[in-house]
Parts: structure tokens; sequence; C-alpha cells
């Protein structure tokens, strides 16, 4: 079958993206790896959500990694918040919204294939047991049933419209252990590579006296191979990621407080980033 598009280190079909569409029939769409939400919203936005849940696949060990119940409850599992965010964000942009389904512990889907982060063995000084000994074919198998099909309907949501905007929601825990505690309630992270819509951003909400805003903190920019890089990055799209501090957004209530804040700031940001010259694709 003839290949239609390459998005970053993936080849689809021709029909792909039709194909994985015509398949979402419901408000939302379930998979073992993913949920999509608001499908059919006609916003060119997209909002990704790539640590929504701590969930394990019962075909994993049982679902369990080995770790404790608190622990999966920790940021190392998932990122607090955010689901409840994406999903508050999309419904005021009345957009789109993918969420991923299992636990970054099981394989991260915010991180290139290659990664060494990719399946994590040790974090914040819980070992994940589950991950000590893990094969390469453990990992494949991962990655076929998790983290591409993730990917791949992502991307198929990115390709609805010719201009996508991609906004991308995370939350940091407010301090790592042996580490000083972090000041930011909002983080805006992006590449050098494409600060167009992330620096208008900061700049509306950075106009609130109130708010502590981390330009590239607590972590900086994108990796190699991650989410924002394949499928923003590569193909040219406005891009940013938001990173809320997670005990700002730990209820209902907070996080429609948070998406009232960001849904027009975002929409400001993108009206003033359409001004700038746009970068070409990359190969």
């Amino acid at each position: 079958m003839a290949e239609k598009n390459l998005w970053g280190n993936w080849r689809f079909a021709a029909d792909f993206s039709t194909s994985v569409l015509d398949s979402i029939h419901n408000e939302a769409m379930n998979d073992e790896a993913f949920e999509i939400l608001g499908h059919d919203r006609p916003s060119r936005w997209l909002v990704t959500c790539d640590h929504a849940s701590n969930r394990v696949p019962a075909a994993l060990s049982g679902g369990s990694l080995g770790i404790s119940e608190c622990d999966m409850e920790r940021h190392i599992a998932y990122d607090l918040g955010a689901a409840g965010l994406a999903t508050a964000l999309a419904e005021r942009l009345n957009c789109p919204a993918i969420l991923s389904r299992y636990s970054r512990l099981v394989i991260d889907p915010n991180r290139g294939e290659g990664d060494p982060t990719l399946v994590m063995q040790i974090y914040d000084g819980t070992i994940i047991p589950a991950n000590r000994a893990i094969s390469d074919a453990e990992v494949e198998r991962r990655l076929e049933q998790l983290y591409r099909p993730y990917h791949r309907a992502l991307a198929a949501m990115a390709a609805r419209h010719p201009d996508t905007a991609i906004v991308a929601i995370h939350s940091f825990t407010p301090w790592l252990r042996g580490r000083p505690p972090r000041p930011w309630q909002v983080g805006v992270l992006y590449s050098l590579l494409d600060p167009r819509l992330s620096h208008p951003l900061i700049a509306r909400l950075a106009a609130d006296p109130a708010l502590c805003i981390g330009d590239n903190q607590p972590y900086a920019g994108t990796l190699p191979g991650d989410a924002i890089d394949r499928h923003a990055l590569q193909p040219g799209r406005h891009n940013t990621l938001i990173e809320l501090r997670h005990d700002l957004i730990a209820d209902a209530g907070a996080q429609a407080h948070w998406a009232d804040i960001l849904a027009p700031a975002l929409e400001e940001a993108l009206a003033d980033a359409e001004m700038q010259a746009v970068p070409a694709a990359r190969s």
C-alpha cells in the first residue's frame, strides 16, 4: 500500500488517518493505549496528555509493577490532575483531547524509542521491580501494545487539520526528594527551534502578577523523539507544553479554574504567533 505521510519515525499507510478516525463512533473512544474525547469538535487545537493514567494493563504482571499502591498514586506513575485539566481545557477550546491509558512506568509515551528512560527501573528513589531486568522482547511487546498505538492515534488526530496547534498538558510535583521546593505555579516548555506559541503564552500569563511562571522550568525544552518533537516540531506545527504544579489541580474545581485561565491565554497567544514567520517542517 502506498505511503502518504512521514511523521517523525512513523510511516503510515495512505488511508491510515481516515481508518483510525472512522473507527471513532462515540464521544469518548477507549483503546487499551489511549482515550480520545470530543473527537468531532471542530477547533484546530489538539490537547494531549501523555501521562494521564497510572493504570497498569492486566496483561502485564497481573496489573502490577511490584511497587506499592502508595507509590502508584505518586507523580512517578502519572501526572496527577493532568487528565482532568486536559479534559476541561479541551472543552473550553472546543477541540479533541487524546489521553494515554497506561502508566509512564510501564513505558513512557513522552520518550523516543531509543531513549534510556523509556522504561524506568528506578524513579525518585523507588525501584520498579517489574522493570529491573526487563528484556528487549518485553520492551518491544510494550511498544507494540501501548506506545505505538498511542502515537498512531495522536498522529491521526493531529492530521485532521492542516494547521493543527498542539498543547500538551503535564503536571509536576512541588518537589523531588532531596531537592528544594519548586516555586512556579505554571511552567511553559518549548524547544528553541520553535518558541512561536510559547513565548507569547508566557507573556500573557506573566501579565498576571499573582502568577509565578516558569520559562522552560521546571524542565528545559523538549527531548529528541518525544511527543512534541514527533508530532509538532518535525511537521512544523504550532505547539507548547504546559506544566501545572499538581497540588494546584488536585480536584475538578481547581482544574476548571486553571482551564479558564489557560484557554483564553492560549487563544490570544496563537493569534500573536500567527503573525510570526512559520519555520519549515523538519526532515
